[in-house]
């Protein structure tokens, strides 16, 4: 194939300011793609743990399952695009796959697909998890397939003498990437943060899933308009392949000949020059020193990738509230782009030139092990954090207890005995007290004595539960009804669990916002209603009055909030004391701003070991196989969510263990960076450039060779003879 059949130039390249027009075209095409992929992955893991009602684990092994399948399918997209239809029919293909896949995740996320479930009946559930995992594998597909040929392609539009403009391209395209992300991850979670849904309101998921399918549709329409301007090459052989079988080759030969005489060589690639050229074969070499060097590596975005997963959970037990602006947990993602935007310069800019002067010999390999300790050190703070979290948490009663407490309806102090383990409450009137935690089978009788009044009675206890004992001065309820069954769970999603207990002798109607609790008959309760964060005003309508009152929620609590007295007046206020606010569950009290530390540690590793990794590997390898080191790059970030989701599923620790978890995977990266430092300590630098400047000269000079030769035609015996000892000899001294 010539030069001019490889590589289809427009009719007319227009070019603006000295840059292609057409990589304008690839600039909006990569921002909307990566607006699409962040957004859609900033809350898909809430997606698993609040719409498809699984577990963190389970949430978290099936998101990092995912983000590996997306690091993965580069490699294909690499060899589809080298080996049969080149770079701009690769993308175009697989972006058509990859928006069908970001629809498909829309429409699994409408809530009310079928008129069966209303409740998230299994049959209904089943279809949302079917058509989930069919979008993911199709995004999984198209995302990692495009990967490796959108930045290659938009170089391609320069000509040789853009070398400057071909640079400032590259700057631009990672500035499109970083601006995606951090536009998205802001944005889908305010619009997940909606109500929506056919028969009942729903988070909006549908939403924050369709925006990211609507910017894909967007990125392959504009990458389609600038058809007629792109500078094609058509594919030329995956380079991949080529040293796969190199390297299978060298390994069947060696095994082949394992009992030979001959068996001795340098290197056990040497065995592949029976079939391939010296020049190829010592390149292989030098990308297999990096690669092994890789090995490692896998740790460090084993712990990075949990910023979307594990750090995403931690949020959602967290305070959200900045001032007047309420930070969804999903958005804290964002501070990593944020972060890169400022640290890049930072660090390239003055940490690096400053160690420069201290005479510190930082080499890469040397910034790479302390980024992989930056990272185990925020994994660390994490642990802290998740510490203080535990200990706001409620903590449940295990299979065979049942934790209860007693709130005091009487008007006076009552006093309640469990038998025969002799647990007391003292609860003072129109009071609660805390929760008791006892074997459910043991206790027989509770006996109740307020003033003159003493009785004893069974009460179905249940095990595994938490309940509260209503106790009251009236005949006309029986104690043994008066057991009620508490959450049994921290309220997910930061709402507030609220329900009202009736402790008046008129019947009401309560209501708040979208909530209604209906009519309680005196001394009974409603049941739970889950409430937003935010100022909530309840409205309360008894015997031809109407109250109201107001009360600031935060994320995560539950309150049974008894009703003692009305108000005097029509749309007045309750009294102080009319309401009395128990607090079953505490809100979240720890605030997410104590992520930021962790979150900065990992972006400063993130900025010392990827981008120095990028560069140690492109001054590493040989000019035809920086492709075969990226895709081996991407390959570690693959491997490393592999690790998480092994973890995860094999670990299974309580909830209250969860800081545990932090700890395993930092000591984890602490062991794995020490055995980096000890193979970086042994590495030596190359310069590939020179390794293949040298076999250029042996070409040139066997080329001069070869010219300077008598053709055998004219040679005598003796000049027949000597040029066979001659080539022996050459070949001998190679």
């Amino acid at each position: 194939m010539t030069e001019k059949e490889r590589v289809r130039k427009p009719k007319s390249q227009v070019e603006v300011c000295g840059y292609p027009l057409s990589i304008f075209f690839i600039v909006v095409n990569e921002f909307c793609e990566r607006f699409s992929y962040y957004g859609m992955r900033a809350v898909l893991v809430l997606y698993f743990r609040y719409f498809l009602k699984w577990d963190d684990d389970t949430a978290t092994s099936i998101y990092h399952t995912f983000v590996a399948l997306c690091y993965l399918t580069p490699i294909l997209g690499a060899i589809i695009a080298d080996s049969w239809l080149g770079k701009f029919k690769t993308i175009i293909y697989l972006s058509i796959v990859y928006t069908i896949g970001q629809g498909v995740m829309a429409v699994s996320a409408v809530h009310d697909i079928t008129d069966s479930d209303r409740d998230g009946s299994p049959n209904n559930l089943t279809l949302h998890i079917a058509l989930s995992m069919v979008g993911l594998l199709l995004i999984a597909l198209g995302t990692g397939g495009i990967k490796p040929c959108v930045a290659a392609f938009g170089g391609d539009q320069f000509e040789d003498h853009q070398e400057k403009q071909r640079s400032t391209f590259f700057s631009i395209f990672y500035l499109s990437i970083n601006a995606g992300s951090l536009l998205s991850t802001l944005i889908t979670p305010i619009l997940r943060g909606q109500e929506c849904g056919i028969h009942s309101k729903q988070k909006c998921y549908a939403l924050a899933f369709g925006v990211p399918a609507a910017l894909m549709v967007v990125a392959l329409i504009v990458f389609i308009v600038g058809s007629g301007m792109y500078t094609k090459t058509a594919p030329e052989g995956n380079i991949m392949l080529k040293v796969c079988r190199c390297i299978g080759f060298a390994l069947k030969n060696r095994w082949r000949h394992r009992s030979s005489q001959y068996s001795n060589r340098n290197h056990w690639m040497d065995w592949a020059e029976d079939k391939y050229d010296k020049r190829l074969i010592a390149q292989i070499k030098m990308v297999l020193k990096v690669l092994f060097l890789y090995i490692p590596l896998p740790m460090f975005w084993a712990l990075f990738d949990q910023q979307g997963s594990r750090w995403t959970l931690q949020a959602t037990t967290m305070d959200g509230t900045f001032g007047g602006i309420v930070i969804q947990p999903d958005q804290m993602q964002t501070v990593n782009p944020i972060l890169i935007l400022v640290m890049v310069p930072v660090v390239d800019g003055i940490v690096y030139p400053l160690v420069k002067k201290c005479h510190l010999n930082f080499t890469p390999l040397r910034r790479m092990t302390v980024g992989m300790l930056l990272a185990a050190s925020a994994f660390v703070v994490a642990a802290v954090v998740q510490i203080q979290i535990d200990k706001t948490l409620p903590n449940f009663p295990p299979s065979d207890k049942t934790q209860m407490k007693v709130i005091n309806l009487a008007n006076s102090t009552v006093n309640v005995t469990v038998l025969p383990e002799a647990l007391n409450w003292v609860a003072p009137d129109f009071q609660a007290t805390d929760y008791k935690e006892f074997t459910t089978d043991k206790v027989k009788q509770v006996a109740v004595i307020y003033g003159n009044y003493e009785k004893t009675v069974q009460l179905p206890f249940k095990s595994g539960a938490r309940q509260t004992f209503l106790v009251t001065n009236t005949t006309e309820i029986h104690l043994e009804d008066s057991l009620i069954d508490d959450i049994n769970k921290k309220p997910e999603e930061g709402n507030n669990a609220i329900r009202f207990v009736n402790a008046m002798q008129q019947d009401v109607n309560i209501s708040a916002g979208n909530a209604n609790f209906g009519v309680i008959i005196p001394f009974t309760q409603s049941n739970y209603s889950l409430l937003p964060q935010g100022n909530t005003t309840f409205t309360i309508r008894g015997q031809s009055i109407k109250c109201v009152t107001s009360r600031i929620l935060g994320f995560g609590s539950s309150y049974t909030i008894v009703l003692k007295r009305m108000c005097n007046t029509d749309e007045g206020k309750i009294p102080e004391d009319g309401l009395v606010y128990i607090e079953d569950i505490k809100p979240n009290t720890v605030h997410m701003a104590w992520q930021i530390p962790q979150y900065f540690l990992m972006t400063s590793g993130e900025v010392v070991f990827s981008v120095t990794g990028l560069e140690f590997s492109y001054s590493q390898a040989p000019s035809n196989m920086k492709s075969v080191l990226q895709a081996g790059w991407l390959f570690t970030v693959a491997v490393g969510n592999i690790i998480v989701l092994i973890v995860a599923e094999a670990g299974q620790l309580p909830d209250q263990t969860k800081w545990a978890e932090y700890i395993l995977f930092a000591a984890l990266l602490v062991a794995v960076s020490i055995a980096f430092a000890i193979m970086a300590y042994f590495y030596t630098y190359v310069d590939p450039s020179e390794i293949e400047a040298e076999f250029d000269k042996e070409e040139e000079k066997r080329g001069e060779f070869q010219m300077n030769k008598t053709p055998i035609a004219e040679m005598t015996s003796d000049d027949y003879k000597q040029t066979l000892f001659d080539d022996a000899m050459e070949q001998a001294s190679l």
